[in-house]
C-alpha cells in the first residue's frame, strides 16, 4: 500500500463485507490500494449447519472501517463508494427493523448467512418441481440461495418471522440501501441468488409452485422490484444520515452492488497482461477464469452468449461485466477446510509453537517444512500415498450435492509434525483437483479458459498457488493489489462516479498484474504417475 494525499487524486472507497469482517479500501484512480482496515463481524451458530449474523453489527463494522481508511484521502476527493458481501439473507420488517430468523426470538440475528445449510428439506423439494428457472442455476439449485432459505422460513418461523416480514435482502443490497435509503437491488444478486431473469424479471409461476406465492403481493416489493446493473449509481447518493455513520463525503455516488466473489472477479480479470508471455494475452476475456478463494472459492467464467453448464451456476447475464454471461463454479469450503483439517490435527500446537517461535504464520511454516522435507523431488510427490476428498460441506460445483462428505484415504498411525505437514498439503492437492474438475466441466461446455486469475485470501499462499497451476496445467495471475475484491468494490463506486464511462473501462484502467506463475514441468510427472486421483 502507498501513502495518499495528493492533490488532484481521485479516490474511491470499496467496502466487503466478508464471512467472518468487514473491510474498507481507499483506491486511487489508477487502481492502488491506499490504505486498508478490517473489523471483525459476530457469527452465531445455535444449532447444526445454521449460521446467523446481526445486520446491526455488520453496518457498524461497515462504518469503522470505512472512517478509518477516510482520513487517508487527505485533500483528493473522494468520488464513489462501492459495496460488495456475502449473498447472506437479511430480514427486516415492515418498518425496516430485524427481523429474528431463529426460534429463540433474537431479532438481533436477523441474518441467514451464506453458508447456512437449514434449508436442505427444501431445497430437495424446489429441484423436485424441475421448473425452467432451474436451468439457469445449472439444473440444480444450491442451498445457500435465496428461494429455499425463505421456503425454510414461511414453513418454521411463520408467525415469528414470514407473516411481519416488510424486506427481504441479499446483504450487498442492505448495504446499499442503508447508504442510499433507497431499496434497490443489484443485477447480481437477484440474478445469481433469486432466480431474477434480466430479460422476463421474475417467474410468478415458480414462486407459486414451490409455495411461496405470497412473494408476487406488490409486485415483488418485498424482495426487489427495481434493479439496477452493477456499478449504476443508485437515488441520490449518499445520504447525510449515513455520510455520518461511514465517515465520508455527503451526496459521492453509491454503486449498486456485487456479491464479493463477483467483486472479486471484477478487480482482477480485466488486467493487462501484455509482457508476461500468456496466451490470454491475444485472446478476448471470455479466455480467462476469476478464481476467488478466501473461506470458500468461487469460479468464475464469462462468455458473449450463454453457455448451460451442468451443476455450475448460471449463465447469468450481465451478473459481474455488464454484457458478458456468466457462470459460476464454487467450493463451499476451501480455507476453511484447510483451517478444520490443519487445526484439528493432534500436531498442530506443536505447529503453532515453532511458528510463533519463528514469527511465522502456521501455513508459512507449514510451507517452509515440506520444502525441507521433500528432499530431491518436486513437494506434490510427498503426498502421493495421501488423498483428500475436500467435500467436507457438501459439493457446490459440479457434482451440485449438499450431501456429499469429505475422505481421507491413506491415513497411517503417525500423528506428529510431518504428518500433519502432509495432510496439509494433500488438502491443498484436493481443492486444487476439485478447481480442474470444475473446469473440465466448463471446458466441455464451451468454455475456452487459457488462464486463471486468483484474488483473496488464500491467493497469498504461495503453496495453494503453485499446486493450482500445476493441477490445471494452466497458468495463473496474480493480482498487483493482493485484496482485489476491494479493488472490485472500489471499481463499482469509480463507474458510480462517472469518473468512467463503463464498468469495463474502469476494470481495465485499475487492475494491474503483479505475478504470474507457471505449471512447475516436474509436476507432470506427478500427473503422469497418477499421484492426483483422475
Amino acid at each position: 500500500m502507498q501513502s495518499g494525499k495528493e492533490e488532484g487524486i481521485s479516490y474511491y472507497v470499496g467496502i466487503d463485507v466478508g464471512t467472518g469482517s468487514a473491510r474498507a479500501a481507499l483506491v486511487d484512480q489508477f487502481g492502488t490500494v491506499v490504505h486498508q482496515a478490517e473489523e471483525p463481524i459476530q457469527i452465531w451458530e445455535p444449532h447444526a449447519d445454521h449460521y446467523e449474523q446481526a445486520s446491526s453489527d455488520v453496518w457498524a463494522a461497515c462504518c469503522h472501517v470505512a472512517k478509518k481508511v477516510a482520513q487517508f484521502a487527505g485533500s483528493g476527493h473522494i468520488r464513489g463508494l462501492g459495496f460488495d458481501a456475502t449473498c447472506s439473507l437479511v430480514v427486516l420488517d415492515k418498518q425496516f427493523r430485524p427481523l429474528a430468523v431463529n426460534a429463540e426470538g433474537d431479532r438481533r440475528r436477523n441474518v441467514i448467512m451464506w453458508m447456512d445449510h437449514r434449508a436442505g428439506s427444501q431445497v430437495n423439494r424446489i429441484n423436485g418441481t424441475k421448473h425452467k428457472v432451474l436451468d439457469y442455476v445449472g439444473g440444480v439449485m444450491s442451498v445457500e440461495m435465496q428461494p429455499p432459505k425463505l421456503l425454510w422460513l414461511k414453513e418454521n418461523l411463520r408467525k415469528e418471522c414470514w407473516d411481519k416480514s416488510g424486506q427481504f435482502f441479499d446483504l450487498p443490497d442492505f448495504l446499499t440501501w442503508k447508504a442510499t435509503g433507497v431499496p434497490a437491488r443489484s443485477f447480481c444478486t437477484l440474478v445469481c441468488k433469486w432466480t431474477y431473469s434480466p430479460e422476463k424479471g421474475w417467474d410468478d409461476t415458480f414462486w407459486k409452485e414451490i409455495g411461496l406465492e405470497d412473494i408476487l403481493e406488490d409486485n415483488y416489493a418485498k424482495i426487489g422490484n427495481q434493479v439496477r446493473l452493477p456499478g449504476a449509481p443508485i437515488g441520490n447518493r449518499l445520504t447525510s444520515e449515513a455520510a455520518k455513520d461511514l465517515g465520508l463525503p455527503e451526496g459521492i455516488a453509491v454503486a449498486a452492488s456485487l456479491i464479493d466473489a463477483h467483486a472479486g472477479g471484477l478487480g482482477v480479470i480485466g488486467a493487462d497482461v501484455k509482457g508476461h508471455s500468456l496466451a490470454c494475452e491475444n485472446q478476448p476475456i471470455t479466455s480467462r477464469l476469476a478464481l476467488i478463494c478466501g473461506t470458500s472459492s468461487c469460479h468464475m467464467a464469462i462468455s458473449k452468449e450463454p453457455i448451460f453448464v451442468r451443476g455450475v451456476w448460471g449463465p447469468y447475464y450481465s451478473a459481474m461485466v455488464p454484457g458478458f454471461w456468466l457462470n459460476e463454479g464454487g467450493q463451499s469450503a476451501t480455507g476453511k477446510l484447510i483451517d478444520h483439517v490443519v487445526r484439528g490435527h493432534e500436531a498442530f500446537r506443536d505447529l503453532q509453537q515453532k511458528a510463533d517461535a519463528r514469527g511465522q504464520h502456521i501455513y508459512t511454516y507449514l510451507n517452509h517444512h515440506l520444502d525441507q522435507i521433500r528432499k530431491s523431488e518436486p513437494v506434490g510427490f510427498l503426498a502421493a500415498n495421501l488423498h483428500v476428498w475436500p467435500d467436507f460441506h457438501g459439493n457446490r460445483s459440479p457434482l451440485a450435492d449438499l450431501t456429499m462428505k469429505g475422505m481421507i484415504v491413506g491415513l497411517t498411525l503417525s500423528k506428529g509434525l510431518d504428518n500433519l505437514a502432509l495432510l496439509y498439503l494433500a488438502t491443498v492437492q484436493g481443492i486444487a483437483l476439485g478447481t480442474r474438475h470444475i473446469l473440465e466441466a466448463m471446458q466441455a461446455a464451451g468454455h475456452q479458459i487459457s488462464t486463471l486469475f486468483l484474488c483473496g485470501g488464500l491467493s497469498k499462499n504461495p503453496l495453494f498457488v503453485q499446486m493450482h497451476a500445476d493441477v490445471t496445467g494452466l497458468p495463473v495471475v496474480l493480482s498487483k493489489e493482493v485484496d482485489s475484491v476491494l479493488v472490485g468494490a472500489a471499481i463499482l463506486g469509480a463507474c458510480a462516479s462517472g469518473d468512467f464511462t463503463s464498468v469495463q473501462e474502469a476494470m481495465e484502467t485499475m487492475s494491474k498484474v503483479g505475478k504470474v506463475i507457471f505449471p512447475n514441468e516436474q509436476h507432470k510427472r506427478v500427473e503422469e504417475a497418477s499421484v492426483f486421483p483422475k
